[in-house]
């Protein structure tokens, strides 16, 4: 299912071909009864080939849909790796969940690097703020007895905070802890994390105190690494940017993105931006008068202009949004007209949305300057910043009375560059060759009642084909679920590849018996999951479902429904089970694979997070069950922005947008029962919409060959 441009000379040499065929039989040699998997081969071929230019000379990207039990990370590990190696090219492997990297990082890796004979160093890499700052948590620990200037804490910690903080002081000074709030055996009190973390505005590596922070010692690690393991969160912050700040370069990188199908939301997410109208304006205050206290702390003729000019931005900015607010507060009444039937409905947050991202006149006249005098504040405020940082390198200011000021007058600058992100979005026209931008209001209710305006684009294409696809190396971008409706089209336009761009596709298929060893049953269930009767329907089907196998997961569509049902399961049918909220996962699934192994009966209950990522091998899951098709309602502004677009342009949402997105989460969730080649059981599918509706044909022929057992 290739797309390959007309065959070039081949870029792949002999040597390389032959380092990785050589990697490929020792690694055989090493696992018992090995048997190299033509699907594995494959993959690492095609792969190998594509990053060489042979199908392209600049396009060189690939995406596959790599079913369960091909081994993908040993395929494009050892594809990417010895290439990258030989080009002198770095290699980053991008994964939606934490998982995934141990898995790398702790597993795959390792064995590669162990038995395949590739001498290469690999780490795991995350944001500075999963480290702790050596010089705050020194700070922290002394606060209680001799506190040290400058150092406060946001929330006053209690003894057993205090006790925490000396415990982690003293396993940093001792080496027993490498600083990273991950592999700290016990959870970290959020604000106690967030008074010794490690952030860009104070933690600042030319300050000697900072030299040898946990961050920087990783960032070195990081520099030397040939592979390095990050999640896409932290690759999207790199690619804001514009490459190259936290990660190697992208044209210098092989970038590999697993769960590839994650990437257009983790996109999205970090192109969105939101204010609220009046906190912006208490901050918008503090941005000057801090600025003021840099300026006087310089003490240098070169910080007044900056810091007098600071201040008279801040004083427009905070003009031009005491008339935003004004005009909000005027026009409540229309924007959240319902608010008493969201609040009816269990909607807590009144919220309004702009269609088409059309905003009223005087919001979008002020836009444009708030945009221009935040961009502004800006330049003047990073100016001071750094002037005060240069004081202290030279001796100037003494450091423990600028760091918690830099660290205060950072943070707002933080605050600012966000300020400014929103208002960009709503001064921008929005093109009519694109998708507007998505833009809403939102009634916050608590102690002081506020609005929350947001911003977010719709589709992220464009951004990922400007700031990676053009620019890397190579990619590439896989997943078990990338094919919706088995087509590439839906993910092809989700992350701004194009069809005849040089970009491969392949669609690789699990060495699984699907035929063989699992049955997908439809049962002649007689509501449809939008009846009200539905639910009480699956109470009734539940018990005999369950009773079947020894090992049981029910996946549901929401939380209230699978409370509702676990309630009746309990109660009335005295049936055991263990429901996702309730405890831990990692709990959770502990204790079902323990009571499996002592051959007891086991019932999991979980939503979509339980569809995903959740690896139940052999007898630890015999029998799923699937209450509905995963239809996602669009309720959030984006999704509803998105529908609005699609419909705009005469095109169906549901069928171009709800339907993929389905598919995409049918095969996730129906892929947890078969992970190894013997692994066999049932799946039930409670939703007759897949026998009742025309869609329901493609859904079912988009599923792995299951044998069939449809009740008409």
């Amino acid at each position: 299912m290739s797309t390959a441009t007309k065959k070039q000379t081949s870029a792949l040499s002999d040597n390389i071909k032959q380092a990785i065929r050589t990697s490929y039989k020792a690694i055989g040699e090493s696992l018992p009864n090995f048997n190299p998997r033509k699907q594995q081969t494959f993959l690492i071929a095609e792969i190998a080939k594509t990053l060489a230019g042979e199908y392209d000379k600049t396009r060189k990207i690939i995406a596959v849909e790599a079913g369960t039990g091909t081994g993908k990370s040993l395929a494009y590990s050892l594809s990417t790796i010895p290439l990258a190696l030989s080009k002198k090219k770095k290699v980053v492997i991008s994964t939606a969940t934490v998982a995934l990297q141990e898995q790398l990082v702790n597993k795959d890796l390792p064995f590669l690097k162990d038995h395949g004979g590739i001498d290469f160093d690999f780490t795991l890499a995350k944001g500075r703020q999963r480290y702790v700052c050596r010089h705050k948590l020194a700070a922290a620990a002394n606060a209680s007895e001799n506190p040290q200037p400058g150092f406060t804490f946001a929330e006053q910690p209690n003894r057993f905070d205090i006790k925490l903080i000396k415990e982690l002081n003293s396993a940093l000074s001792e080496n027993r802890w490498q600083g990273d709030r991950d592999s700290w055996a016990d959870p970290i009190p959020n604000h106690v994390w967030q008074a010794i973390q490690s952030d860009k505005h104070s933690c600042l590596r030319h300050l000697a105190e900072h030299t040898h922070c946990p961050f920087h010692k990783a960032r070195d690690t990081m520099d030397k690494a040939d592979v390095l393991v990050i999640n896409h969160s932290l690759l999207l912050s790199d690619l804001e940017m514009g490459g190259g700040k936290i990660l190697p370069e992208p044209d210098e990188t092989y970038y590999v993105i697993d769960e590839a199908h994650h990437l257009p939301k983790v996109t999205r997410d970090h192109s969105s931006a939101a204010i609220t109208l009046k906190g912006s304006l208490e901050w918008l205050q503090k941005v000057a008068d801090t600025g003021d206290k840099v300026a006087k702390l310089i003490k240098s003729q070169s910080s007044i202009n900056p810091s007098l000019k600071l201040a008279d931005d801040c004083q427009s900015l905070i003009a031009d949004m005491q008339k935003i607010l004004q005009f909000v507060e005027a026009n409540q009444a229309t924007y959240f007209a319902n608010a008493e039937q969201n609040n009816s409905q269990g909607n807590s947050t009144p919220s309004y949305r702009f269609e088409h991202g059309i905003i009223p006149q005087l919001i979008k006249t002020s836009a444009e300057d708030l945009s221009e005098y935040s961009r502004k504040c800006l330049a003047h405020g990073n100016k001071l910043y750094y002037l005060l940082v240069e004081a202290v390198k030279d001796g100037d200011v003494k450091a423990y009375l600028a760091e918690p000021l830099l660290s205060e007058f950072g943070f707002l600058l933080q605050r600012l560059e966000n300020f400014n992100a929103l208002w960009v979005m709503y001064a921008k026209t929005d093109s009519e060759k694109a998708a507007p931008l998505a833009r809403w209001l939102e009634k916050l209710s608590g102690k002081k009642q506020d609005y929350l305006l947001s911003a977010s684009p719709i589709e992220v294409g464009y951004t990922l084909e400007d700031k990676l696809w053009s620019k890397c190396a190579g990619a590439v971008l896989c997943s078990a679920t990338i094919v919706a409706l088995n087509s590439f089209d839906h993910f092809r336009r989700q992350v701004g590849l194009s069809n005849n761009d040089g970009t491969q596709y392949q669609k690789v298929d699990s060495p699984f018996n699907y035929r063989e060893n699992a049955v997908l049953s439809v049962p002649n269930v007689r509501y449809e999951p939008s009846h009200p009767s539905f639910t009480d329907e699956l109470c009734k089907l539940l018990p005999a479902l369950i009773k079947k196998d020894e090992a049981t997961l029910v996946l549901f569509s929401s939380y209230w429904q699978m409370e509702q049902v676990a309630k009746v399961m309990r109660e009335k049918h005295k049936i055991s089970l263990q429901m996702q909220g309730e405890q831990a996962r990692s709990y959770i699934i502990e204790n079902h694979k323990k009571k499996c192994d002592n051959n007891k009966a086991s019932i999991l209950f979980g939503t979509q997070s339980f569809s995903e990522g959740l690896d139940l091998p052999s007898n630890y899951l015999t029998n799923l069950v699937i209450t509905k098709l995963p239809f996602s309602v669009p309720t959030s502004p984006v999704e509803e922005a998105h529908a609005e677009y699609v419909t705009a342009k005469g095109g169906n949402p549901f069928m171009s947008i709800t339907v993929p997105d389905a598919s995409n989460k049918l095969i996730q969730a129906c892929g947890r029962l078969l992970r190894n080649e013997k692994d066999s059981g049932v799946i039930t599918l409670l939703d007759r919409r897949v026998v009742t509706k025309r869609y329901g044909g493609e859904l079912l022929d988009a599923l792995p060959p299951f044998k069939r057992q449809i009740s008409y």
